[in-house]
């Protein structure tokens, strides 16, 4: 079998603001045509990484190529190829949806610039639209039409910063629909979020806390490489259950999940043991399931420190 080509192969990048390692020896690589998801807190790098491997932002350490472009001396090479979707609305408000695009279409010298606007409309069900202004918008639209605009040069990687914050949960499944279709297509999708239920979406995940890697894996293998049980219960009296674990040294994490609690740890006969006084109860409904993500970011979350105390 062929290695997969790798459009993001970066090693140690690291960025220092104001004393403070923002990121810190950073290594990734993408394979080409993936959806990549980067998960972590807000604060925690990951647009600071963005910004590295796309050229915008050059690291105080650390080489790599991106599109096969050095990230630290050919970055403008690499902007051309990439089409970058901020977290903030960052088009104009005060022109249309076909002007804004036109306008972007532009600066990237696009050729064939009418027939191209009206087919990003038109792929991207915005053509009904195209004389409204961009400041009228709802949040879906504006994401819509902040997408139509990054890949209006055919850009052969796609970075997105926190692109569904803000919107319907609606708006964020037809927006995912779209990200797979470019993944199917060849684009490379780059992806920061931090909504679990999101990064299921993706074909490879990094966690990244206080600008450090936590792992990087294949989606799949996230769960099993964390090494995290996890016990679920159901039942009356949870509250005091919940108050009476988190004082068990064995237990690393109990967390509520509407009328369930979620009660984890690394070692599986310690954490047996301590549901063992309430695993009799006939009020209560005790299961092991497969650990989640939200789980596993916890725990590795409680084994790094914040790089701003």
């Amino acid at each position: 079998m062929m290695a997969a080509e790798m459009v993001i192969d970066v090693r140690g990048l690291t960025k220092i603001f104001d004393g403070r390692k923002v990121v810190d020896n950073f290594d990734l690589r993408v394979p080409k045509g993936s959806v990549y998801g980067f998960l972590g807190p807000n604060g925690s790098g990951k647009t600071t990484t963005i910004r590295m491997v796309c050229g915008l932002l050059i690291p105080d350490s650390g080489s790599g190529s991106c599109l096969g472009w050095d990230v630290l001396t050919q970055s403008e090479n690499i902007k051309k190829k990439v089409g970058y979707m901020t977290q903030k609305f960052s088009l104009w408000e005060d022109l249309t949806i076909r002007e804004n695009l036109n306008f972007v279409a532009r600066v990237y010298d696009v050729p064939d610039l009418e027939h191209r606007v009206a087919e990003t409309l038109e792929h991207l069900g915005l053509s009904a639209r195209a004389h409204q202004l961009a400041g009228s918008l709802s949040g879906g639209w504006k994401q819509q039409l902040a997408l139509a605009a990054c890949m209006i040069h055919d850009p052969e990687l796609l970075l997105l910063d926190e692109p569904t914050s803000g919107v319907d949960p609606k708006a964020r499944r037809e927006f995912w629909d779209n990200i797979h279709e470019l993944a199917d297509r060849g684009v490379t999708i780059l992806v920061s979020t931090h909504y679990m239920d999101e990064a299921i979406q993706c074909d490879y995940i990094a966690y990244i806390a206080y600008g450090h890697k936590l792992i990087d894996a294949p989606y799949a293998e996230i769960i099993s490489q964390v090494g995290l049980y996890t016990w679920r219960v159901e039942g009356a009296g949870l509250s005091q259950i919940a108050r009476k674990l988190k004082e068990n040294p064995q237990v690393e994490q109990v967390t509520r999940f509407g009328t369930a609690l979620h009660v984890s740890g690394q070692d599986e006969a310690a954490l047996q043991a301590a549901i063992a006084p309430w695993r009799d109860n006939p009020e209560l409904h005790w299961y092991q399931q497969e650990s989640g993500l939200e789980e596993a970011f916890i725990h590795l979350m409680n084994t790094t420190e914040d790089n701003f105390q």
